[in-house]
């Protein structure tokens, strides 16, 4: 059986499709909840290998860092007991279930370095470094070193 209907009066059509999204907001399943977090190997330790605790460097020195019972790998490589470094300059530590901000005070080592330059005027200064996942998000547990202080002359 077919059935025919007149013309749609005016403002008729914008509620049949109104209803028509609401049934199918309806049925839709809900979004995706975000992934769970990536896993930081048993005993994961990060550190400075240098500068130390209390050091006094000159204005543009070398951050040598290490890791224990993890791996590097550059960011967006997805491999288990892995992520990249970062460095946390003058800041306090970020939210541990977001990514990890880019910008002076939280230098990204995405590449997978192990070593990196830095720059900072003279004074005192602190360091720390916290292992980021693929997607720039602190593994969980966190793999983060203590914040050492610096003085730059």
């Amino acid at each position: 059986m077919i059935m025919r209907c007149g013309p749609v009066a005016k403002g008729g059509l914008r509620t049949m499709l109104m209803a028509g999204l609401a049934l199918a907001l309806m049925v839709l399943p809900d979004a995706p909840a975000r992934a769970e977090p990536t896993a930081s190997a048993p005993g994961a330790e990060v550190y400075f290998h240098s500068p130390s605790d209390g050091a006094r460097v000159p204005q543009r020195f070398s951050v040598k860092i290490g890791l224990k019972e993890m791996g590097v790998a550059p960011a967006g490589v997805i491999k288990e007991f892995t992520g990249h470094h970062h460095i946390l300059i003058d800041t306090d530590m970020v939210p541990l279930d977001q990514p990890i901000p880019s910008d002076y005070n939280h230098l990204h080592l995405g590449n997978g370095h192990t070593e990196t330059v830095l720059t900072l005027p003279p004074g005192t200064h602190t360091l720390q470094l916290l292992l980021g996942d693929h997607q720039h998000i602190p593994h969980q547990p966190p793999v983060m070193s203590k914040k050492i202080t610096i003085h730059v002359r």
